[in-house]
């Protein structure tokens, strides 16, 4: 049995959760939106206000239950927070010069430096804000209720332009410690 699988999911009011036993689907619902996803020999044991997981040896291969419960229960949990509250990622670009703006709903313009400007286009599942205060760095704020797609378009904005070494220039996620290499004039 694994740890982390053995741990109760709280489900909090206001979402929905939905099994179906002859195909493994999950689907849960909430005021952010509605998540789906297959999970190949679960078993659900829903009371009132708690879930807790276990896997049906029978489906899985041999070996594999304990890797397979601590993933679904962890899966399942990103589901139900996420259509509950939501996830969010903050991107803060330094940079004299760098841009950030939206120019529709889903399409970020990025003046990064290059001799282009870059059109990033936003999934349609997620929600991007660009703040640009006077003397502050440029935020970008992603929101979204599927956590690994809020963090891979995150980590795809983040590699446009990453963190210079020697200045610290480029995209970092708010709160990033990024070191800062000396110089060669450092040495002198």
């Amino acid at each position: 049995m694994s740890r982390v699988g053995n741990i109760k999911i709280v489900k909090p009011s206001g979402v929905d959760l939905k099994y179906n036993k002859d195909n493994d689907v999950i689907e849960v619902k909430g005021p952010k939106g509605v998540l789906t996803h297959c999970f190949n020999g679960i078993l659900l044991n829903i009371d009132n206000d708690s879930i807790s997981i276990n896997i049906d040896d029978k489906k899985v291969k041999q070996g594999e239950s304990n890797k397979l419960h601590g993933l679904y229960r962890v899966l399942l949990n990103n589901m139900i927070i996420g259509v509950s509250s939501g996830f969010e990622k903050k991107l803060e670009l330094i940079g004299v010069g760098y841009k950030a703006n939206m120019v529709t709903n889903n399409i970020l313009e990025l003046d990064l430096g290059y001799s282009h400007k870059i059109l990033f286009c936003i999934p349609k599942e997620l929600t991007c804000k660009v703040e640009a205060q006077k003397g502050k760095n440029i935020l970008v704020i992603l929101n979204g209720s599927e956590k690994f797609l809020v963090g891979q378009v995150a980590s795809k904005i983040k590699k446009l332009r990453p963190v210079e070494p020697y200045k610290g220039k480029g995209f970092r996620y708010l709160g990033e410690y990024v070191r800062i290499k000396a110089g060669k004039t450092a040495s002198k």
